[in-house]
């Protein structure tokens, strides 16, 4: 009886403490925290990683393990600290730290200029010592790749303006300042002192001071930056004045920079970190860029051009190189070097860069562009694009491109033996894979010209495969008219290629020219199952290849095939997740560019059937008979999602974020088990707050569709959920979500999804069912999967059935338009971006990549798999535009006018049709917003519509003025409309 009422006690007790917490309002997102940042040390031994607010200022926390104790110790916490990089021997951590957020806001709201705004700082924090020394104005640094000690940065130089005095002394030294900077303004500056000084501050005052103006215009630099070197651990920079860019070499032993000499007047500098000061290895140069080094840093090119003014209408490039112990750098390929397209030039936008063994520089051509017409004034030139019905991309494509296109360059590369220059690339093979860090034998290519314009419709391009000899620029045709996904071997000898029609791996073996099919012995499908869009199904990807491309992992559904490139010895499964619905993933090593099959490698997991997350390691097995067989060895099998895998360089450690819905991403470090099995540490605990609000579960729901299939959705409930009582439910959904069961939703403002947690937290069930798709119906597969869903749940006895909501953005809200003309068992509808007539958006146009939309209906996310003119009652059938009049729940639309990916035009059909039929229906326009809301202001205030909206029709809550008289134009600004109405 004793343990009875101690029962009862204590469920009353709990009972009473979730009535005292609070639900989550408006007020809390600000707060919310989540981890940015995060990386290991190549050692393992050091692990940083960010903690920010959704809004305000962020966190750098540095903590480094402690073998004797076993745990990690902060070893310090940088206030706004981000981008924080940590040398190779983990002896420092460098980062950048933000202005205090509250200085950022009162700049904006001053409307400063950006030079005036508040700027970074970088910070460089000993490890050992934990001192930090912090440097003001940064706008960039840098760490070796490789070696270690040396940290250069650019520092702002801009020295905070003071007023001047008022008299002809301080007039006179500020002059003669002048006079001593900029010595090709010397007469100039001459002549105003002797006015000065002949005539007297007074009479000079006025006739001199629009020349001041000018005069400091012009001898103030255009580069506003210093470089700062550091020999670490001394922190007292050595400083080189007015550098333009800077890079450092590879192992830290050399610095390479442009310096400002006077308007447009630069030199380049090389400078061996051994030696006493830089070296200047060109002058005279007008523009400098692609600043490279090579491996060991005696090597170095850069791109400039040194003849035309700034105003030249056209500007040729010259690539510039330079050895240790040379006198200066030699111009080696300009437009007339052997070996130039005719019309091509240097360009200035080069991804330059050497081998790695040095004996390769490769740079980017491009052709020259004629000149800008300048005979006619612009405001008489005619404003005029031109659709041609064979342009490769229609014109809003190029036009979105067009800043991109006018960078594009192609790859060549000089050859120091011949003293000539090989084209490798150009606009019909525009993109060219190099193997073997620039060294390899065969480089790849492929091409699509003569087949872009079917992109329009197909959304892909049929594309000719190509091997590359980059020592002459030579192509091999590999494959012809492929729809194909391409994989190249580290080093080159092989290039994987992935049939998408055929549904086959193929492997072309560059050493005896040959193409043949490989993994024809796998036995389980290697392209994607579940597909059910109308169009070929894409491959699983591979993890890449061994070492010496001695095999290539590719994997299918589950599974994880050792396949023998060279197509002799059988495939063979190295996991057996198959059988336990177990996904097996390769995790990357670091700055390894092939799989170290001979020893450990770390897999992530992940469960299909109950959503867990893993990690396990690999094992070579010593059998000689089975050289294949690995022993996989799970670590970590939990009801949590893992993402953001890491590992240090000797695959020792493994650091990633670890969370499920009721707790919020942390970060967390596994060790490498020597013996037995470690449990990951936990390094973070953000959020603690949450204690305070009524939060929710996240269970897995099962029922059967309308079609027959069994189905599965997300079930989110209060925490303080009573199965006796009704709850009102809002339907949420895209197309499959069930993998997110294990996915932390913090209270945020979305940018127009369900914000799920707060109307969890408000004593709301969300409901968030999978749809799968049939070809052509749409509409009917969203119909026969949301609502049966929603009457299952239903079913369970705590949802009240006259208070059902339902919400989706983008496709969701195209379903969400869809089922309220089939159905009126919701009360209220919320739809974001909605398609609403397929008739006009398949002949729409998707802004923000300026392409078409017909391929979207006719093989992707619509899944009508035909054209208008095909099947045009398919088109009919599934816009719900034609059938508004059945309409009966409450509805609001969010359509902005700068919408990328559904035209605005969109909501306003769908608007006016409903406007047209007496349906009670709202448009929200966010002025300048995109397809999902940017703006964090405009995300806030649809956060507050929402809720007064469902509020109102599913809880009986007063309506806001804005739902019951709108706001007229002529209020905008003046009334938001948010108030409640009596």
């Amino acid at each position: 009886m004793r343990k009875f009422l101690f029962l009862i006690a204590a469920l009353v007790a709990a009972s009473s403490l979730l009535a005292q917490k609070k639900v989550l309002d408006h007020s809390v997102y600000d707060s919310w925290q989540s981890i940015g940042e995060k990386q290991i040390s190549n050692n393992g031994q050091v692990i940083t990683y960010t903690i920010v607010p959704q809004e305000g200022d962020g966190c750098l926390w540095i903590r480094k393990y402690n073998s004797q104790k076993q745990q990690w110790d902060t070893v310090d916490s940088v206030p706004r600290g981000y981008q924080a990089k940590i040398t190779n021997d983990a002896a420092f951590v460098v980062c950048k730290i933000k202005p205090l957020y509250q200085q950022i806001r009162e700049s904006k709201i001053k409307k400063l200029k950006p030079e005036n705004m508040p700027k970074d700082s970088m910070a460089i924090i000993n490890i050992q010592t934990g001192s930090i020394t912090k440097v003001a104005a940064v706008q960039s640094f840098l760490l070796p790749e490789k070696g270690n000690n040396i940290l250069i940065c650019l520092k702002e130089n801009m020295i905070a303006h003071t007023p001047a005095k008022n008299d002809s002394a301080s007039l006179v030294q500020q002059l003669k300042k002048q006079l001593s900077g900029t010595q090709h303004l010397e007469d100039s500056l001459k002549k105003q002192l002797q006015l000065l000084q002949e005539k007297g501050f007074a009479n000079f005052n006025a006739s001199v001071k629009k020349s001041n103006d000018t005069l400091s215009k012009a001898t103030e630099s255009s580069v506003k930056t210093d470089l700062y070197i550091y020999r670490l651990p001394n922190t007292e920079p050595e400083i080189i004045h007015k550098v333009q860019q800077a890079i450092v070499a590879k192992w830290g032993t050399a610095v390479l920079l442009s310096e400002w000499i006077g308007p447009e007047n630069f030199s380049v500098k090389y400078y061996q970190l051994s030696q006493n000061k830089p070296i200047t290895v060109a002058n005279g140069l007008h523009e400098v860029s692609a600043l490279t080094f090579d491996e060991s840093g005696k090597q170095l090119s850069f791109v400039a051009e040194k003849d035309s003014s700034s105003k030249a209408l056209q500007k040729f490039y010259g690539l510039y190189y330079y050895t240790a112990g040379a006198d200066s750098a030699t111009l080696i390929v300009n437009r007339n070097t052997k070996g130039m397209p005719v019309n091509w030039s240097v360009s200035a936008f080069s991804n330059t860069h050497f081998s790695e063994s040095g004996k390769r520089l490769f740079f980017g051509t491009a052709p020259v562009l004629p000149p800008k017409d300048t005979t006619v004034p612009a405001f008489e030139q005619a404003g005029l694009d031109i659709w041609h019905y064979n342009d490769d991309d229609i014109m809003p494509a190029q036009l979105k491109n067009l800043e991109r296109n006018l960078k594009k360059n192609y790859l060549a590369r000089y050859d120091f033996t011949t003293h000539t220059m090989v084209q490798l690339a150009n606009n019909v093979f525009e993109n060219v894979v190099e193997t073997n860090k620039g060294d390899g034998k065969y480089f790849y290519t492929y091409t699509d010209t003569g087949k872009r314009v079917q992109k329009q419709w197909q959304g892909y391009t049929f594309k000719d495969v190509y091997a590359i000899n980059p020592e002459n620029g030579d192509k091999q045709k590999i494959a012809a008219n492929i729809k194909v996904r391409m994989y190249a071997s580290s080093t080159g000898k092989y290039l994987v290629l992935y049939n998408e029609v055929l549904r086959k791996y193929y492997c072309y073996n560059a050493d005896i020219n040959k193409l043949y099919a490989i993994a024809n012995d796998v036995t389980m499908p290697l392209y994607d199952e579940t597909n059910d869009v109308p169009d070929d199904p894409s491959n699983y990807g591979i993890a890449g290849f061994t070492r010496n491309d001695s095999y290539v992992w590719i994997y299918d559904r589950f599974d994880i095939w050792q396949v023998d490139p060279s197509a002799k010895l059988a495939s063979h499964k190295i996991t057996n997740g198959r059988t336990t619905k177990m996904q097996y993933r390769y995790i990357n090593m670091k700055d390894e560019n092939f799989i170290p099959a001979n020893t450990d490698v770390w897999l992530h997991l992940f469960n299909e059937q109950n959503k867990f997350s893993g990690i396990a390691l690999s094992k070579p097995v010593n059998n000689q008979q089975q050289p294949w067989l690995r022993k996989n060895e799970i670590l970590l099998n939990v009801p949590k999602f893992i993402s953001g895998t890491e590992l240090d360089k000797n695959a020792t450690e493994l650091v990633f974020t670890m969370e499920d819905y009721q707790n919020s991403p942390n970060v967390f470090v596994l060790n490498k088990p020597a013996t037995a099995i470690n449990q990951p540490q936990q390094l973070t605990d953000i959020n603690p707050q949450q204690q305070q609000y009524n939060w929710g579960t996240a269970t897995l729901f099962t029922w059967r569709a309308y079609n027959g299939k069994m189905a599965e959705g997300i079930l989110y409930k209060p925490e303080n959920f009573v199965p006796t009582q009704k709850y009102p439910m809002i339907v949420y959904f895209y197309e499959r979500n069930n993998q997110t069961i294990y996915n932390y939703i913090p209270p945020t403002p979305t940018p127009s999804r369900l914000n799920i947690s707060f109307y969890v937290s408000r004593g709301y069930v969300v409901f968030v069912p999978d749809i799968w798709y049939s070809k052509g119906h749409p509409g009917q597969s969203a119909y026969d999967y949301i609502v049966s869903g929603t009457r299952a749940v239903v079913k369970l006895g705590f949802v009240d059935s006259t208070k059902l909501g339902i919400q989706g953005q983008s496709w969701g809200g195209y379903q969400t338009a869809y089922v309220i003309t089939r159905t009126n068992l919701y009360k209220a509808a919320w739809a974001g971006a909605p398609v609403v007539n397929m008739f006009s958006a398949y002949g729409g146009i998707r802004w923000e990549s300026g392409v078409n939309r017909q391929f979207q209906y006719e093989k992707t996310q619509s899944r009508i798999g035909a054209d208008i003119w095909q099947r045009p009652d398919l088109y009919i059938e599934n816009s719900p535009l034609f059938h508004l009049k059945n309409v009966k729940t409450p509805l609001v639309i969010m359509s902005n006018d700068a919408d990328g990916a559904v035209p605005w035009y969109q909501g306003i059909e769908f608007y006016t049709a409903m406007r047209r039929l007496h349906k009670p229906v709202w448009l929200l326009v966010y002025n300048g917003e995109a397809h999902n809301l940017v703006e964090r202001r405009n995300k806030k205030d649809i956060q507050i519509r929402e809720q007064q909206f469902f509020d109102w029709l599913l809880k009986g809550a007063k309506p806001a003025k804005w739902i019951t008289e709108g706001v007229p134009a002529i209020l905008k600004g003046r009334d938001w409309g948010l108030e409640t109405v009596n």
